[in-house]
């Protein structure tokens, strides 16, 4: 026999995704949560999270995933690891394609699939990719403990990295192609005063150099054209990041960019399919706002269905 549709799938277990599932059990709605990797998604590779409400003095990003997970998961969230490849409509029904082979059918859909890393797309990128490249110093600082590395970005993830870093790192070079950061003042400040970090300003990274291993990044300084290789056994990218929406771009209005159209209701263009966290159009990208949507996301949820 075919499974019942469920009322309701999530696509992502990030801090929006988890959000919808423990308000839809709350709520009395069975759910599915279909995540690719972690329960977290990026907040599990972040490292230390401080502006959380909640945890005055911070909390580690994995134990803030499980424990959101842990609290979906004992109301009777249901979670399947796969990946989704196509949304499909069949009526009213939305039919989610997987990777594994399985098609998932629901009659509402939350997207909360997060957004992936950009890449610089310069030589050697791709070619040091886990052999000293890396965009989680989260992940892989450790694998550096008392080396020279290099940041490369000027935004809140690229400082708050590089001080990551700082505390394993022998020095931090942070490198940006402005002449001021863009992250908050907080971080700002806390760079400027880290003794191992130092900023590089109006430069660009244009090649990973190395054998087996990185060994330097070339730099090109824009005002004056210089060139120079700065010896570095690590590069961390921080250049912003791409919403995780091909699966379902040929349904919902987008923006060119990639990111789903809805508002603070958190409702796309086809009646039951709502986009929540990363993924949406919105000003903000942080813990705060995609627990928020996710709260909003079942309140539409739940209008919904009771209308079908």
């Amino acid at each position: 026999m075919e499974q019942e549709p469920y009322p309701l799938v999530i696509l992502g277990g990030g801090p929006a995704g988890l959000t919808a599932a423990i308000y839809a059990m709350r709520a009395g709605l069975t759910c599915l949560v279909i995540e690719k990797a972690v329960a977290g998604g990026a907040v599990f590779l972040t490292d230390k999270i401080e502006n959380y409400p909640g945890f005055p003095g911070g909390i580690l990003g994995p134990e803030l995933s499980q424990r959101m997970e842990e609290q979906a998961k004992s109301l009777g969230a249901e979670f399947l690891q796969d990946e989704v490849t196509r949304v499909e409509l069949e009526g009213n029904l939305k039919l989610v394609k997987l990777a594994g082979g399985k098609t998932v059918t629901s009659r509402a859909l939350v997207v909360a699939s997060g957004c992936q890393p950009n890449r610089l797309g310069i030589p050697g990128e791709d070619k040091f990719y886990g052999r000293g490249v890396s965009y989680c110093a989260a992940c892989d600082g450790a694998f550096f403990r008392g080396a020279e590395v290099a940041v490369i970005g000027g935004g809140d993830s690229a400082v708050q990295e590089a001080l990551l870093l700082s505390k394993l790192a022998k020095h931090v070079h942070l490198i940006h192609r402005r002449d001021q950061l863009r992250a908050i003042q907080v971080l700002q400040d806390a760079a400027q005063q880290a003794k191992n970090i130092s900023l590089i300003w109006d430069t660009l990274a244009q090649e990973v150099e190395g054998e087996d291993q990185v060994k330097a990044v070339k730099l090109l300084h824009k005002p004056t054209g210089q060139k120079r290789s700065l010896p570095v056994e690590g590069v961390f990218i921080y250049v912003g990041g791409k919403p995780i929406t091909g699966f379902i771009r040929h349904l919902v209005e987008m923006t060119p960019e990639g990111y789903i159209q809805a508002g603070e209701d958190c409702k796309t263009s086809v009646p039951g399919i709502f986009a929540a966290g990363d993924v949406r159009k919105k000003p903000t990208r942080q813990i705060a706002s995609a627990v928020g949507d996710g709260c909003n996301a079942l309140k539409a949820v739940e209008d919904y269905l009771l209308g079908l």
